[in-house]
Formats: C-alpha cells, structure tokens, sequence
C-alpha cells in the first residue's frame, strides 16, 4: 500500500492564458506566408495584413492581475496543504501500524483492515482531488474575466495602429522592432483591470470529467 503525497503546488504559468481578439474586418484575415518572395499587389477585396505582435504569456505573468492571481493562488495551496497535512500524516500512521500487524493477522482479518484503510485512503486522495479542482477552476473563470478585460484593449491598441492581424509572439522567430504591443496591453490593463477574486468553485460535472483523463 503506498499513500499518495499530499497536494501538489499547481503550476500557475501552465493554467495557460488565451486572448480572444475579434478583427474589425468583414473578410476573413489571410494567412502569413512562409519562405515566399514578397508579395505583390493585394488581389482586389482582400486586405493587405498589417501585423502587431503580442506575449499572451507575459501579459499575464507580467500583469498586475496576472500577479494577484498568482498570489491568491499560492495562498489557496498552502492552506490546502495545512488543512491536509494532518488527515495525511495520520493516514501514513495507521498504515505503518497496519503493516507490522499483516503478519500476525488472520486472513480475513487481515482483508477487512486493509479494506477499511483502502477506503479511508481512496477517500482522502478524493478529498485532495476536489480541493486541486476548485483551485485550477477558480483560476479558469478568473483568466475568463481578464480575457474579457483584455479583449476590448488589444481590439483597440489595433484599431489605433490600423492593424489587422495579430500574432503571438511565441509564434515569432524574428520580427521587426515596434511591433510588439505587449507593454502597452500591459499598461491599459493594469489600468483597467489591476485585480480579480479566484473563487474556490467546483467545476461543473461536464468540464470535471474532461478534467480527469489529464490529471491521471
């Protein structure tokens, strides 16, 4: 019987942060071309791409909301953690003890102990499961409120600079100086949005069990 280790720090940087940007164009934006000479005239109707970049990554960590969410979540695991801790060390107790009596136990006594134990274990890791769901969720519909904040900001830092394409500066190899948009995203953010509540919320039984095959 091994007792599982009591709940782990979620890694925050790998909840993950995606910007939804809706352009104000009517057509469809074309796709970038790759190792392609420069292209000539735009065919009639089909708009030139006027490009910005932005790090969806960095305007989260770098945010100050980004950074209070950070906190709150690190404030959520270690009081799990302490709320945990004890149940934990007293299941590790009663299994040490358990497994010096295995020997001198009959075997149906024997098989009812470890039962009840399993039972009490299984218990307890649903116990740190749940806990683990409410904070990962928490932080989901927290990012959801800054995506709508940020939404509307990248919109029209675009609007502004006339562009109509944007791309993610992961995506990028080399790209011209001046087409970042990130610090100023940041700015109008930090503004608009310097921080936001993560609840402990229980994800809905749809979303937990798409949750699952991950956390296995």
């Amino acid at each position: 019987m091994k007792m599982m280790t009591l709940i782990s720090r979620p890694a925050f940087a790998a909840t993950g942060f995606a910007i939804v940007v809706a352009l104000s164009l009517s057509a469809s934006a074309p796709a970038v071309a790759q190792n392609h000479p420069a292209p000539g005239p735009a065919p009639q109707g089909v708009p030139v791409p006027k490009i910005l970049v932005i790090d969806r990554q960095a305007l989260l960590r770098a945010s100050k909301v980004g950074q209070d969410i950070a906190r709150q979540v690190q404030g959520m695991t270690k009081a799990a953690e302490a709320e945990l801790r004890g149940e934990g060390e007293g299941l590790r107790r009663e299994e040490q003890a358990l497994q010096q009596q295995i020997a001198i136990l009959a075997p149906d006594v024997k098989a009812q102990k470890v039962h009840a134990f399993q039972a009490k274990q299984a218990a307890f890791q649903q116990k740190v499961q749940d806990k683990q769901n409410q904070i990962k969720y928490g932080v989901m519909l927290a990012q959801r409120q800054v995506e709508q904040a940020a939404g509307p900001i990248v919109q029209g830092i675009m609007q502004e600079r006339g562009a109509n394409l944007l791309v993610d500066r992961q995506a990028i190899v080399i790209g011209a100086p001046g087409l970042d948009v990130t610090a100023v995203a940041i700015q109008r953010l930090d503004q608009k949005l310097p921080s936001v509540k993560v609840q402990l919320v229980s994800p809905p039984a749809e979303l937990l069990q798409r949750m699952q095959p991950a956390q296995q």
